[in-house]
């Protein structure tokens, strides 16, 4: 079985110096940053069962990863961690007619350092002078950014605490940012919390006013669309589910 091989740069990389580093019969599967160990094992798992077909994964920033294929990179699917990305996606006609699904969902959670001592039993409780540092997604390109946005908005905190807020590119960064202890306090998903589970502690899972789900969704100029759709098909199959399950995820 091929290896799977997983990295944010590699398909930049695979622009600027061709198929040295990614082959053109590569399956290449765009997802979420949130969605990096997950799909590491689901793909492992996709190749065992279709040992002909080698997945390349690269993950960032859900918009991030939308500007690459609509910029013309040479991605087979597209997983996002909120539906707005996908939105666009589909406004820009990048996806496949049809092929976008929903295939799982996940929580909001404040987090902090695994030693911290601070005392939160509410969002209002951030507001406290105490707390000076508190990381949070890009809401302009981070779908936990935008979950984080909407959930401090709705109780009026959001401006009152944009002083604080230090901004992460993805969630992940955000996790990494808590879990070095370089901020008091962040918001992530809490499949991201569980993977650092002896770095950061969660405090609270964070109302949301909407579900959050991911979407995923085959991109429209594949040049493997069969097994693209084949991938999708395999992400929401029991197997697929039982994959996402072990890491936290739920059903969509």
């Amino acid at each position: 079985m091929a290896s799977t091989r997983t990295s944010s740069w590699l398909l930049l990389a695979w622009l600027a110096v061709g198929p040295g580093l990614a082959h053109a019969d590569d399956l290449v599967v765009s997802g979420a940053s949130s969605l990096t160990n997950a799909f590491q094992q689901v793909a492992k798992a996709y190749e065992a069962k279709h040992p002909d077909t080698h997945v390349v994964l690269n993950f960032a920033a859900s918009d991030v990863l939308l500007q690459q294929i609509a910029n013309g990179a040479p991605v087979d699917v597209f997983a996002s961690a909120d539906q707005t990305a996908m939105d666009k996606a589909v406004q820009q006609d990048v996806v496949l007619k049809g092929s976008r699904k929903d295939f799982a969902s996940n929580q909001l959670v404040l987090i902090a350092p695994a030693a911290s001592t601070l005392k939160i039993s509410s969002l209002r409780d951030l507001t406290q002078p105490s707390i000076k540092r508190i990381a949070a997604g890009d809401p302009a390109s981070v779908p936990v950014g935008r979950y984080t946005q909407g959930a401090l908005a709705a109780q009026g905190l959001w401006q009152g605490l944009s002083a604080k807020t230090v901004l992460a590119q993805n969630v992940r960064q955000s996790l990494d940012y808590v879990a070095r202890d370089e901020v008091d306090a962040g918001f992530v998903f809490a499949t991201d919390a569980a993977i650092a589970k002896n770095k950061v502690k969660v405090i609270m899972t964070v109302p949301n006013e909407k579900p959050i789900t991911y979407p995923l969704a085959v991109i429209a100029q594949s040049r493997h669309q069969a097994q693209a759709q084949a991938f999708a098909a395999f992400v929401l199959s029991p197997d697929g589910q039982a994959v996402l399950s072990q890491f936290g995820f739920g059903k969509p």
